[in-house]
């Protein structure tokens, strides 16, 4: 039968879940990957093996558990065993182009974006963008490393030659062209076990908390809803859509299954004509608890039962 094996490098986002197979009075885990080692000769345990592993591990100090992870996936999957985010997640993870690319794929649209490594070909690729406002970020990020707003290429050219210029962990950055929102929120939608679980709005007009967690704090960041008018009503950040129905689901089923993603967030904006643009996917997804509880509805409780349907036997 074996156990549920947890691969991650922040015990912060694996607590609720861990919590859940406790109340489930399931055996579980916990492979921190900070650092390790893989004897390549010898056989994995048995039990299925979910990957939790963070794009933004290095703002942590674990600058290499992506890679470490990368070989203990590889270690499983030669090995047969089960795994849920398994290689090509995280590849997806830790690259939004290989994301973009693989979304685009499926016939799923993102925004216009150039790919650039270098000062020189980062302002060159943000050229291609005049007259309109166009957002960085970095390729590898989570957290929302280097996501900055900007309207002007002379704004972008002040920033890259001063002291604030982030350096992305893989030298790449990109330009992505700004989704202007009629109204000031994005959505999120979960899927657990490939499928849809729920959406989440979240609100933007007082700035954006890039993760849902509870334990994430993230501020002074640009989203691709910003700029937003203020709204004087008081509500929560994030609120799960009741009953939330859009042809993008099956689009989006249709992304996981052919990259054998069984669990994660995806974030799209609707423009000023309501056409739908997806910017990230999330592998490492997390929940808010405020919304869950308001909603009824709990991610970490799904995951941790299809966990448990591989155990069950």
């Amino acid at each position: 039968m074996g156990k549920i094996h947890i691969i991650h490098e922040n015990e912060e986002w694996t607590e609720h879940l861990t919590k859940r197979l406790d109340e489930l009075q399931l055996p579980y885990e916990d492979w921190h990957l900070k650092s390790g080692q893989i004897d390549l000769s010898s056989t994995p345990p048995e039990g299925v093996f979910y990957n939790r592993m963070s794009a933004s591990s290095h703002t942590r100090g674990h600058r290499y558990a992506p890679e470490l992870a990368s070989g203990v996936l590889a270690w499983l999957e030669r090995h047969g065993r089960p795994v849920l985010n398994g290689t090509r997640a995280l590849q997806l993870e830790v690259s939004k182009v290989a994301q973009y690319m693989a979304l685009n794929a499926a016939g799923v649209p993102t925004p216009k974006t150039v790919a650039a490594v270098g000062k020189e070909e980062i302002l060159d690729a943000a050229s291609k963008f005049e007259g309109q406002s166009f957002i960085t970020k970095h390729n590898r990020a989570g957290k929302g490393l280097g996501v900055r707003l900007f309207h002007s290429y002379d704004r972008l050219q002040t920033y890259i030659e001063s002291d604030e210029f982030e350096e992305p962990i893989d030298g790449i950055t990109l330009i992505q062209e700004y989704i202007r929102a009629p109204q000031p929120y994005i959505t999120r939608c979960e899927f657990v076990g490939g499928q849809f679980l729920y959406a989440v709005q979240v609100d933007t007009s007082e700035g954006f908390e890039l993760c849902p967690a509870d334990t994430c704090q993230i501020d002074d960041l640009f989203c691709p809803a910003d700029e937003q008018p203020e709204t004087k009503e008081e509500k929560p950040k994030f609120d799960i859509i009741q009953d939330f129905n859009d042809p993008i689901i099956k689009q989006y089923e249709t992304f996981l299954a052919q990259n054998d993603i069984a669990v994660a967030g995806i974030e799209f904006i609707r423009n000023e004509k309501g056409e739908i643009f997806t910017y990230d996917v999330n592998t490492n997804t997390n929940y808010n608890a405020d919304a869950e509880a308001k909603a009824q509805k709990y991610g970490m409780l799904e995951l941790a039962k299809l966990l448990g349907s591989y155990i069950s036997d």
